[in-house]
């Protein structure tokens, strides 16, 4: 039996918080938040976390 996403309980959790919340992140920050810590733990190891961009890591220098 495959092993479970280490991360799908969090990823469940902000699609639960986004529809009670009718899609305004900004409600829903601390799920996503708890998100963004469990990808840093088990990104590698996480389908879920393969879509989901944390602003922290995903932000380049501008060119000049």
């Amino acid at each position: 039996m495959p092993e479970k996403d280490p991360c799908q309980k969090q990823a469940c959790a902000i699609q639960t918080c986004l529809q009670a919340n009718r899609y305004v992140e900004s409600m829903c920050e601390d799920v996503i938040e708890d998100m963004r810590r469990c990808c840093r733990t088990h990104g590698t190891n996480s389908i879920c976390c393969s879509g989901f961009k944390d602003p922290k890591v995903t932000k380049q220098k501008p060119k000049t």
